[in-house]
């Protein structure tokens, strides 16, 4: 019998067939693991043009340009570039790997099924676009949520204490 044919003609670093699926998340659109994802696995590449910082200076700004380097910029707003479509988390899964001007988005963890795949977009990222908002990843929405049941029992706790100063 045959051994099993693993890696793809197209993408010799990405195992199979996909392993993720675009699909509706708090945030908007995300990338999904269908099948589990073993720590280190190449998951999927962040495809686009590679434009020079003067061809980026002529365009208009765009949320999915990913610095490859000082010189060199991908431009992956193309809906063929399914990386795009990965979030932001301030406790990634994945993370970008840069080599020779290409970017592969790699899985830090063991990733189950089901599992939302996410990387962090960096400072630059972060202070453009994301903190006018507010962060909504999983650890943020937990954090302000704790921060916010914390702060409706002080003020229950100042209400109580008036009332009893009231009554005396």
């Amino acid at each position: 019998m045959p051994a099993k044919k693993l890696r793809s003609k197209t993408n010799p670093k990405v195992l199979g067939k996909r392993v993720f699926r675009v699909s509706r998340s708090r945030t908007g659109l995300g990338v999904f693991a269908t099948k589990p994802i073993k720590k280190n696995a190449y998951i999927v590449e962040y495809l686009g043009p590679l434009l020079t910082n003067a061809q980026c200076d002529a365009r208009p700004e765009n949320r999915y340009w990913f610095e490859v380097n000082s010189r060199w910029t991908i431009d992956g707003a193309t809906r063929s570039n399914l990386a795009r479509y990965i979030n932001h988390s301030c406790r990634p899964n994945a993370d970008p790997m840069i080599r020779d001007r290409r970017i592969w988005i790699k899985a830090i963890k063991n990733i189950e099924a089901g599992d939302e795949i996410t990387y962090d977009y960096g400072k630059d990222h972060w202070n453009a676009y994301i903190k006018p908002k507010g962060c909504l990843c999983v650890k943020c929405r937990a954090k302000r949520t704790s921060e916010r049941a914390e702060a409706r029992a002080a003020n229950a706790r100042k209400r109580k204490r008036a009332e009893r100063a009231a009554a005396r």
